[in-house]
């Protein structure tokens, strides 16, 4: 039998590791993060925590590095028609290789769910390439936006009014992290359950992808919160879940040329299959 007083205990050390005032959780007691040099303005990490069993991936971009620049899904005709919302299905590491990226991720959800390249897929929510709206804001959802002046944030999306100024947008699902601190959707405890993810955040001109394993024996797949905390500790203020589950995938081009995917995507219980995905967010050397 379990006495009042150690029930209240056990509450109360899991509330100290979600408040919002908490600048790191019990659960990456043990983690540092390492980050190693990629490319110019391009930093990458992995990282192992104990309990849960987690294993991630993160790349931190300099936004603001002259030589840099992101690149989202464009606007695609499918079996020769343009279609609201509507574009081909990719894998990211398609996308990685087609962009001539550096780094790629999957983002915005989308319906219907298979692991074929080209068929359509319907985008629910915001995204915007190269000035081109590709995917109409979605009330309810929030998205990662870069204007045209240089700046990011992370927006309702219904609460945007002037498009025109974004030059590119990725979609998601919420923000779970807003001025550093954990927001209530994270710790309402509606993203409790453990699922891969993908996420992004930022602070200032900095950048943060992430995705964490889940569905498998060696990384148990993370909440929203623990999303959340991994990007705080990571350096990030402001994150937003992007899609997850069988659609989370982070792809790098090694200097060599060739790309590969860091992290074991889970597609049809299939470890190491990639999902075809509506909408990729990557970072690519600018032309000359």
């Amino acid at each position: 039998m379990v006495k009042k007083g150690g029930v209240c205990l056990c509450i109360l050390l899991l509330f100290s590791c979600l408040t919002p005032r908490s600048k790191t959780a019990c659960f990456l007691d043990d983690f540092i993060p390492q980050w190693r040099p990629f490319e110019q303005g391009v930093d990458i990490l992995a990282g192992v925590v104990s309990r849960p069993k987690l294993r991630f991936w993160a790349v931190r971009i300099n936004t603001a590095h002259p030589n840099l620049e992101i690149v989202i899904s464009p606007k695609e005709a499918v079996d020769g028609r343009f279609e609201a919302n509507v574009v081909p299905a990719s894998s990211v590491s398609r996308f990685v290789k087609r962009f001539d990226c550096i780094a790629g991720i999957n983002a915005a959800p989308f319906y219907p769910v298979s692991a074929t390249e080209g068929e359509k897929r319907s985008i629910i929510g915001l995204t915007v390439s190269n000035g081109v709206v590709v995917s109409a804001p979605a009330a309810g959802y929030d998205a990662l936006v870069f204007y045209a002046d240089g700046a990011m944030a992370i927006e309702s999306q219904g609460a945007i009014r002037d498009i025109g100024s974004i030059w590119n947008a990725a979609g998601g699902f919420y923000a779970i992290l807003k001025d550093g601190a954990l927001t209530e959707r994270a710790l309402s405890g509606q993203g409790g359950k453990r699922h891969p993810r993908s996420a992004a955040g930022i602070n200032g001109g900095i950048l943060y992808l992430l995705v964490i394993d889940g569905r498998q024996p060696a990384s148990a797949g993370a909440t929203e919160a623990e999303t959340a905390l991994i990007l705080q500790r990571l350096g990030a203020v402001d994150a937003i879940n992007f899609d997850g589950g069988g659609s989370t995938a982070l792809a790098l081009r090694a200097q060599e040329g060739g790309v590969s995917v860091v992290n074991t995507p889970v597609q049809g219980l299939f470890p190491g299959k990639e999902r075809a995905v509506a909408t990729c967010l990557g970072v690519k050397k600018r032309r000359e």
